[in-house]
């Protein structure tokens, strides 16, 4: 027997759909949403009225037009009414970020702490976001989530890292967090917070591979909008693919790896900044250009075996996407071009449309991509 939509659902389908249309065209008249969306002047009206004394949506000037009377009053959603937390947890540091209803950087705080699996570190971190939050002057019920962008291996659940060699911290659950903190909080691989920033800021992005050209070598890989963890959750870890059967150590223990050649660890020496590199290397000194290249040739040995596999878009992101060039991709898709036993074309590299604070970003947007599912 087919089931009928009660009143209750159909008033609550209209007041999402005004509340999406606005999002998605700020500064929107009342007649515009009538007519886009075939509903009634008084249902626009009544909806507009609700959302407006909930606090979604306010007056936001009024709309000019050509004709003659009065100005038609524009509306737009309030981009903070909620707002996501995204947090990096790094072996020195931890990087905050709090975002509104856009995916917009409200403020952002680095916090230098080393990372202990202890419970006097956990504190101490949630202590240092409670106050982010409060420097910010939002409520606990603008709060929508935290998200914790981790580097290893995460649950299904989001609970609890399942490998975690790089911080030791293998088996930590999100419990660590949460007994400190009056928030849903999750936990996410850093490589895929930072490919769903991408997908965030690229709506007609459907496949690629993502690749976290940070710290620590990572990847995610990307079908149709969706990204794909594998049966066993570890698809896409390719920093562990061994390319040197005798090459440099890695943190699993094997030598070699991906990560021991593509890594910002393995560009840079211990002392230097990545801002220090890169202004030698665009100031044309010739050691550090050396360096930079055959960086660039490890990354093409790597691009090429992995789009060998995954013939799409490759997206090249994390810390090292700011300071990529065009020549830098030119240079790159003539060492693939030596390598690849067909004919390719140049035109499957891309540098990431958000390469700054791409992973704490990244972590916050699932909660804010929840609340705009049913506001």
């Amino acid at each position: 027997m087919r089931k009928s939509i009660t009143p209750n659902q159909i008033k609550e389908n209209n007041r999402n759909l005004i509340y999406q249309y606005i999002y998605r065209n700020p500064d929107v008249s009342q007649q515009d949403i009538a007519y886009d969306l075939r509903l009634s002047r008084p249902t626009v009206t009544s909806n507009l009225s609700a959302l407006e004394e909930d606090g979604l949506i306010t007056k936001n000037g009024q709309i000019d037009t050509e004709y003659v009377g009065r100005k038609a009053v524009a509306y737009a959603i309030v981009p903070d009414f909620r707002v996501g937390i995204g947090i990096e947890i790094l072996k020195n540091e931890v990087k905050m970020i709090a975002v509104n209803l856009y995916g917009e950087k409200i403020l952002r705080y680095v916090y230098t702490i080393t990372f202990k699996n202890e419970d006097v570190y956990f504190q101490k971190v949630c202590h240092e976001i409670l106050c982010f939050k409060s420097s910010i002057g939002l409520s606990d019920e603008q709060i929508l989530g935290i998200g914790f962008a981790m580097q290893g291996l995460i649950s299904p659940d989001s609970r609890t890292v399942l490998y975690g060699k790089i911080l030791d911290c293998t088996g930590l659950s999100i419990t660590a967090f949460t007994r400190y903190l009056p928030y849903p909080c999750s936990f996410i691989h850093d490589a895929d917070s930072a490919a769903t920033a991408e997908l965030w800021i690229s709506p007609t992005l459907n496949d690629a591979f993502y690749l976290s050209l940070s710290n620590h070598l990572g990847a995610s890989l990307i079908t149709d909008r969706k990204l794909i963890s594998g049966d066993h959750g570890h698809s896409s870890t390719i920093e562990h693919i061994q390319m040197e059967s005798d090459g440099k150590l890695c943190y699993c223990g094997k030598h070699g790896c991906m990560e021991t050649l593509c890594s910002i660890h393995a560009l840079l020496d211990d002392t230097e900044t990545i801002d220090y590199f890169f202004d030698k290397v665009r100031h044309h000194e010739e050691s550090f250009q050396d360096r930079w290249h055959s960086y660039l040739q490890n990354l093409a040995k790597a691009i090429n075996l992995l789009h060998l596999i995954y013939d799409k878009t490759f997206i090249l992101g994390g810390y090292i996407a700011p300071y990529l060039s065009e020549s830098d991709l030119a240079f790159l898709y003539e060492e693939i071009k030596k390598l690849t036993p067909f004919t390719e074309s140049s035109d499957f590299l891309q540098i990431s449309k958000m390469p700054k604070h791409n992973i704490t970003i990244g972590a916050a947007l699932p909660y804010i991509r929840d609340f705009l599912n049913n506001p």
